[in-house]
């Protein structure tokens, strides 16, 4: 695969919660591991270790429902942090399909307020190959469900 096909995958979305509330939901321990993960997927709250800071982590695994032994570690660092504006972070790619390991995934999120108490999120990921681009973006799409629903208790 050649650099040229790799692709950043872009989301916008808008949540019905201020901007504050969106980015605790990110930062939290305790909230991230009640929403993070496609539907299928949770997060256990024991395997969550954050330190929001540059040069700080994320560290989580994610963990099938139909089968615990099917886990997804995540081993982060932030490289950009302003609180409640923007989260920037990477991680070195391990068996990522159509990436050589050690390739730096990159993940930004924006975060935006919107009138009536609402926010907008602006992700970008990346890069990735064209084969599971769609993937992450369906996945993003079933956490941002599962994130709905918490930011509206």
């Amino acid at each position: 695969m050649t650099e040229a096909m790799l692709q950043e995958l872009v989301i916008t979305r808008v949540f019905d919660a201020p901007r504050e509330l969106v980015w605790r939901a990110f930062t939290d321990p305790d909230q991230f591991a009640q929403w993070f993960g496609p539907v299928g997927w949770a997060v256990p709250r024991d395997t969550v270790d954050m330190d929001v800071r540059v040069g700080g982590h994320q560290r989580f695994t994610m963990v099938n429902d139909e089968d615990p032994g099917m886990t997804s570690p995540a081993d982060g660092t932030f490289s950009e942090v302003v609180e409640h504006e923007l989260l920037v972070g990477y991680e070195e790619a391990q068996g990522v399909p159509g990436l050589p390991d050690g390739t730096r995934i990159t993940l930004r999120l924006e975060f935006h307020e919107e009138p009536g108490d609402r926010t907008r999120l602006v992700l970008r990921q990346g890069p990735f190959a064209p084969t599971i681009l769609s993937g992450a973006e369906e996945g993003w799409g079933s956490s941002f469900t599962k994130l709905d629903a918490l930011l509206a208790r």
